[in-house]
């Protein structure tokens, strides 16, 4: 029995390349995302009667997210600069922003959501300068949150 195009569509992967990042209120583009994972920390229970009831392992504490954020140096755009500084400037007034990863088709719609919550910026690097080389500059910001939630049905 022979697929159609909808259910070909419907079944087949998704590309990485075509996606949207929100911070707070403002879309920007980003080269690379990534870091976008939640980790555990396994903890061993051992009952007072550990040779009778075994060994368990338990799911301990949430590791932050530790995000990556990779995005070409345009003249006219401060905005993760600014960011950062005013983050550590101010440390107890909007230092933590919220950040939207959509996962999107050919028309831009998004089909799968990561929400990133409470990022706070910890890092930003400027790109490697080169005399040698064509590279765009690349500035790189890294991130801790909270926690992801990821969303299959986005609206």
């Amino acid at each position: 029995m022979s697929l159609d195009k909808e259910q070909i569509k419907a079944s087949y992967p998704l590309p990485v390349y075509n996606y949207r990042v929100t911070i707070g209120s403002t879309t920007l583009g980003f080269s690379e995302v990534s870091g976008l994972s939640v980790e555990y920390e396994p903890v061993t229970y051992k009952h007072g009667f550990s040779f009778v009831m075994g060994v368990k392992i338990i799911p301990g504490m949430r590791q932050p997210t530790k995000l990556t954020l990779k995005k070409g140096v345009v003249k006219a755009n401060d905005f993760l600069a600014s960011w950062i500084q005013g983050a550590y400037a101010n440390p107890f007034q909007n230092a933590k922003q919220d950040i939207l990863i959509d996962l999107c088709d050919e028309a831009g719609t998004p089909l799968v959501r990561w929400k990133v919550q409470g990022a706070l910026p910890v890092r930003l690097e400027a790109p490697t300068f080169d005399a040698n080389s064509n590279d765009v500059a690349i500035e790189t910001l890294e991130l801790v949150a909270h926690g992801i939630q990821v969303d299959y049905h986005p609206q």
